[in-house]
């Protein structure tokens, strides 16, 4: 629990399965009094994770701050954004490094987690929060599928972040070195709300498990033999909606 000043946090909160996984964990610390989440827009095509971020948040009753980054993303042309005419690939991320011979995917939006944390820092100052957590992992970083979730990026913006702040406030990126299944193994343990996550890059009613990250996701909770909550109950909204 948060007594002293610098003993609160700060999640970016993207409404997904990682960034909620940190959000367990900075409740489970610091309690929800002691925890502000960060939710960014930056022009995706839909509005799931979003939508989703509130649901998480709210569940948690934590501090919800929202931020508008769309401007800055307007020259991108990654397949996440309304701009972009590119298609998101329906296939994992292991067989589109395939065709790109290595480097970013098509859905890596340009120092994306660089300007997430930039804002962050200055927020996260402001709310007397020590400290920022975010939910990057070992897997999106495999073969550069996306440089800003590699640990030598963690450790440059930890650095830049603490300097910045006069050595006030530091990065604390729990899943770094950990594949997405040992993320799902530890928000199962601590009780993480699931089934309100969005990862699906696809924005219809239910996920469409055929794009990379619904891969990934459906695969992290087969290997921890669970079954993912969110396809129940986003297909049961989706049949109220119908009736």
């Amino acid at each position: 629990m948060a007594e002293r000043l610098g003993e609160r946090a700060l999640v970016l909160l993207s409404g997904g399965l990682d960034s909620t996984t940190c959000l367990a964990l900075a409740v489970d610390k610091y309690g929800s009094e002691g925890v502000t989440a960060l939710s960014v827009y930056y022009g995706q095509k839909h509005d799931k994770e979003v939508e989703a971020s509130d649901k998480v948040a709210e569940h948690y009753g934590v501090e919800h701050i929202s931020l508008d980054l769309t401007p800055i993303f307007q020259y991108s042309d990654s397949s996440l954004l309304k701009g972009s005419d590119n298609e998101i690939p329906e296939e994992a991320y292991s067989e589109q490094l395939k065709k790109t011979g290595g480097g970013p995917v098509s859905t890596y939006v340009p120092f994306r987690n660089g300007l997430f944390l930039s804002s962050a820092a200055s927020i996260a100052l402001s709310k007397d929060c020590g400290v920022i957590y975010y939910g990057i992992h070992a897997d999106d970083a495999a073969g550069n599928a996306y440089p800003d979730c590699s640990v030598g990026f963690n450790r440059a913006m930890n650095d830049a972040i603490y300097i910045g702040s006069g050595n006030a406030l530091r990065l604390e990126a729990p899943f770094v070195e950990m594949t997405k299944a040992q993320v799902v193994a530890k928000g199962l343990e601590l009780g993480a709300p699931y089934k309100y996550t969005w990862s699906c890059y696809e924005g219809g009613d239910v996920p469409c498990g055929r794009c990379a990250t619904c891969i990934d996701r459906a695969k992290a909770f087969e290997l921890n033999g669970a079954a993912d909550p969110a396809i129940t109950y986003y297909a049961e909204l989706a049949e109220k909606k119908l009736r």
